[in-house]
């Protein structure tokens, strides 16, 4: 038996979650058959198979999360094991949501007698990360879809119809919405100032946990100070102009002002080495001087704010540069982005003026 462990799927990971098991206990699996997704700090990343067997029982449940290296599923791959009874005594195509938290039974309950009990099968419908998302934002349950997707997985349009297909909530429904106790993740009511206020609980992502507690820790460590410079950038907005004219009439995409802005912010950077720094505690504290210039850009997706890195800035074009940033702005809203696609950022620029912001 083989126990099948949380992976380290990014260097600031420290736990994931569960967000979707691709194999079912008793399924037969390959070498670089994809096992289950997980949600990390950073996106949701699929884990393959590394050896063959026959899946036996999963011990962390969709939703659920692990710190690295727990054990998360079970493979038998038919050799002997010295794994507990109590996991060995477990049939192979039954789910164990209990396994993971306790062995010993809730309570004691007598078969009735001449009936046989049947193991019950684990009979979770497959979905996306993004329909799952969806279901639970809309309130809708994924044991009722029927899935279009390959091999019958509820994608994020089956959600978006069968919520176009139930009637509006009416005005007493409203009522009970409003007035009523708010209901947490876990069952929990909340009264008091929380119902004046007709609150909601959304629970925190994965990512929005990591964005939480990373944005007050360097509020709370890091010093911060903030400078203000006026530029009159007339002559660029003329420059986009002809220059977005001239690739429209050769069927190309235009360039943006926020592509400007990061290849001004890299050759800023190469033209002023000594600010392409960080600071490192190690050894009582140091400078690190990067010699790569790597351009962070900050971007607001549904998931919360990450940081994709365009690598080698100031040596590309901003055709190029725009090209790469929506690239990775299509896999951020996705949550497709990888490890390396959100490392090694040296500067990072974060742009609110299309919303007026100075």
């Amino acid at each position: 038996m083989i126990e099948i462990q949380m992976p380290r799927l990014s260097d600031t990971m420290e736990e994931g979650v569960i967000s979707a098991w691709l194999k079912k206990p008793g399924e037969l699996v390959n070498v670089g058959d994809i096992l289950v997704e997980i949600e990390t700090d950073k996106a949701v990343m699929e884990q393959e198979a590394y050896e063959p067997g026959i899946f036996h029982a999963v011990l962390v449940q969709e939703g659920q999360s692990a710190p690295i290296g727990a054990a998360i599923a079970l493979l038998d791959d038919g050799k002997d094991n010295a794994l507990a009874p109590a996991v060995l005594s477990i049939p192979k195509a039954v789910s164990i949501p209990e396994l993971a938290t306790s062995a010993t039974p809730t309570r004691n309950e007598e078969p009735t007698p001449g009936v046989k009990e049947t193991p019950v099968l684990d009979t979770r419908a497959f979905s996306s990360p993004l329909a799952r998302r969806e279901a639970k934002e809309r309130g809708i349950s994924m044991g009722l879809l029927t899935g279009t997707g390959p091999g019958g997985r509820i994608v994020r349009s089956d959600v978006i119809s069968a919520a176009e297909m139930q009637p509006p909530a009416t005005p007493g429904d409203r009522d009970k919405a409003t007035h009523g106790a708010v209901k947490t993740s876990d069952g929990d009511s909340k009264t008091g100032s929380d119902v004046l206020r007709g609150s909601v609980i959304v629970p925190f992502t994965s990512v929005r946990k990591v964005i939480s507690s990373r944005l007050s820790e360097s509020s709370r460590a890091i010093p911060h100070f903030s400078l203000t410079s006026v530029a009159d950038v007339e002559e660029l907005v003329r420059f986009r102009e002809e220059t977005n004219n001239q690739r429209q009439a050769m069927g190309r995409s235009k360039i943006s002002m926020n592509d400007f802005i990061v290849r001004a912010s890299a050759l800023a950077l190469l033209e002023h080495p000594g600010i392409n720094a960080s600071y490192s505690p190690e050894n009582g504290g140091q400078k690190l001087l990067h010699g790569r210039i790597n351009i962070g850009v900050a971007m607001a997706v549904e998931a919360g704010l990450v940081v994709p890195v365009l690598l080698d800035a100031a040596h590309k074009p901003a055709s190029q540069l725009g090209a790469e940033t929506k690239a990775l702005a299509a896999a951020a809203q996705e949550r497709k982005l990888s490890p390396a696609q959100l490392s090694g950022g040296t500067f990072t620029v974060s742009n609110l003026g299309m919303y007026g912001v100075e």
